[in-house]
């Protein structure tokens, strides 16, 4: 081997990992040399870590892509390669997102805990994390709000990494809870919550003003969201399907991040105007893209429409009101030059809504009324959006709304014999859990 030429000897280092790399600097000062190659481990980091600069886990800067190796293997060689690559990956999806949608949510997540947090954690829990579990807090300990421009309670109302929604004066928005809050908020719920004698469960997420709360069980990795009988019976919903866990590595937790990264990534979820006031802003987690956000467009006038489920407002013990939805109506008059075909209307107002709610496939509701919830809104090009959000209890699981709005161009009138009327219909969109 030693008569062999640099050329061959890279050619056989290139197809190898970098455990076996290692082992062949080992050999002599001529292989050791061969197998410091930087570009070898460039190629070793972007495979194992994806990690394309040389930075440590800490974010900071290392002299070559070895030494970054080095320093990435040295945090992590006690967990399985490929769920340290998912939970950083992961992570790094949310924060690149709320990086450039919404900073204030970014500068709320804490650093990862050491090995040494999550141990103290496990002592006070009286028992082990999943180990996916462990990795996602040793790249990201959760979310600490530090004082701003908003009052704190303002700030807790509106700053949830885990988005949240609100109609009428309910109002959700769910914070990923750091290690230190975990442990306060289980012993909490412990003692106010029934739930199964030599239980494991852990709040690792909660709504600021408690209405809903996300428990991880530690025996088995599952994901929970408690419903409206929680405080009561205990009553929780699984967030994964018990099919698509990994049984090994108890990844429910981590599923649940990796699909929330994925929408957030494709623009379904965004963040959006909360409140009466329309000055506070807020991750909404009513989709923004088809085929669970219909959006229609008439002589100018838009209507988009989504429904989220509600499991903090469910009732799996009821027959018929079983299901939560909420759903959020937006429209406005979009600008002209947007328009291909069609009049374009300068103003229009609301004047009559219709609905046909199914269940399924089984209609359950026909509505027609006047405008919505005692508003005609008047809309006009440049204008504010038009945001109406009611709720929706269904028997089953899925379902859809669709329907119209008939608008009068420019303004109201008592006598609408004697004008043009404008019907709207919308595209159907689902309810789905």
């Amino acid at each position: 081997m030693e008569d062999l030429q640099d050329a061959i000897l890279q050619s056989i280092i290139v197809k190898t990992d970098a455990k076996c790399t290692a082992k062949f600097g080992c050999v002599s000062q001529r292989w050791y040399s061969l197998a410091s190659d930087d570009h070898l481990w460039c190629r070793f980091c972007a495979q194992d870590f994806n990690i394309s600069s040389r930075l440590d886990p800490t974010g900071s800067p290392c002299s070559s892509y070895k030494e970054t190796y080095e320093k990435w293997h040295e945090a992590f060689y006690m967990y399985p390669l490929s769920i340290v690559r998912r939970a950083k990956d992961c992570w790094d999806i949310i924060r690149n997102w709320t990086s450039t949608h919404f900073p204030e949510v970014a500068n709320t997540l804490v650093p990862g805990a050491s090995e040494d947090e999550i141990r103290r954690a496990e002592d006070k829990l009286g028992w082990q994390l999943p180990v996916s579990t462990r990795i996602l807090y040793r790249f990201c300990n959760g979310q600490k709000i530090r004082h701003g421009g908003l009052p704190q309670t303002q700030q807790l109302s509106v700053l949830g990494l885990m988005g949240g929604y609100h109609f009428y004066n309910r109002h959700v928005n769910v914070h990923l809870l750091p290690l230190e809050e975990v442990l306060e908020l289980t012993e909490h719920c412990a003692s106010q919550i029934t739930l199964p004698r030599g239980s494991k469960h852990i709040v690792i997420a909660a709504s600021c003003n408690m209405n809903k709360f996300f428990f991880l069980d530690c025996s088995d990795g599952q994901l929970y969201v408690g419903t409206k009988n929680l405080a009561v019976t205990g009553e929780m919903m699984p967030c994964v399907s018990s099919t698509l866990i990994d049984v090994a590595q108890q990844d429910a937790m981590l599923m649940w991040l990796e699909e929330y990264g994925r929408q957030l990534e494709v623009g379904n979820f965004s963040v959006r105007k909360d409140g009466e006031d329309g000055n506070i802003w807020s991750i909404s987690l009513f989709p923004e893209k088809e085929p669970l956000c219909s959006e229609a467009v008439t002589n100018g006038v838009q209507v988009r429409a989504s429904a989220v489920f509600v499991p903090e407002e469910s009732d799996l013990q009821e027959s018929d009101d079983k299901y939560y939805f909420f759903y959020s109506i937006r429209m406005c008059l979009v600008r002209q030059e947007k328009i291909s075909e069609g009049a374009m209307l300068s103003s229009c107002q609301l004047s009559r809504r219709h609905w046909v709610i199914r269940a399924n496939d089984t209609i359950i509701a026909d509505i027609h009324g006047d405008a919505v919830i005692g508003k005609y809104p008047y809309l006009k090009e440049g204008g504010d959006v038009f945001v109406y959000q009611s709720c929706c209890p269904l028997s089953t699981s899925s379902g859809s709304i669709e329907g119209d709005f008939t608008f009068v161009p420019g303004r109201y009138v008592i006598d609408t014999d004697s004008i043009c009327l404008l019907y709207l219909q919308f595209g159907t969109f689902h309810v789905l859990i």
